[in-house]
């Protein structure tokens, strides 16, 4: 069965949606990170799994934070005390599909695929998969209530620094 031709209200929340999400990733692709806590909310709930963590039930992941507090701590973490590689990321993202819409939230699922570049130009996929996100809608601002970042592969190359 084929799914409807969706409404002009639809469209519209999807090419907003398509918005938030590109600006997402052109924050982290331009290592913007002191940025990237601006986009979820104060209690917002952010997790890097993989998808056969989802499929098996299991609760935890490889990254995880419950608020964006912790999100600023990882971004200090990143920029004064962690040691990597230096390394840059490219998102590369499919639209999204909205699952569920109300008054104030939307709920949604997209694609993407991530390209590591490293310092000598080195360029490899480092992750595909798929962002899981509830969105919270306040006057026509958009914040992640929650984030859940489902890999389609457990096999990471090398230590995951930069979030996804």
């Amino acid at each position: 069965m084929r799914t409807p031709l969706p409404s002009s209200e639809h469209l519209l929340l999807t090419a907003q949606l398509t918005h938030f999400m590109e600006d997402y990733a052109r924050c982290l692709d331009q290592d913007d990170l002191e940025r990237w806590p601006e986009f979820f909310a104060d209690d917002a709930r952010y997790k890097i799994t993989t998808y056969d963590n989802i499929r098996a039930g299991y609760p935890f992941g490889m990254m995880y934070a419950d608020s964006a507090a912790m999100l600023r701590d990882r971004v200090k973490a990143l920029r004064n005390a962690n040691i990597y590689e230096e390394q840059r990321y490219r998102h590369i993202l499919g639209l999204p599909f909205i699952t569920r819409a109300a008054v104030h939230t939307v709920s949604a699922q997209t694609s993407f695929m991530i390209l590591r570049i490293m310092r000598d130009g080195q360029t490899m996929l480092f992750a595909s998969g798929q962002y899981q996100d509830s969105i919270a809608i306040h006057d026509q601002r958009f914040l992640f209530e929650e984030r859940i970042v489902v890999c389609d592969s457990s096999q990471i190359d090398t230590l995951l620094a930069l979030p996804l």
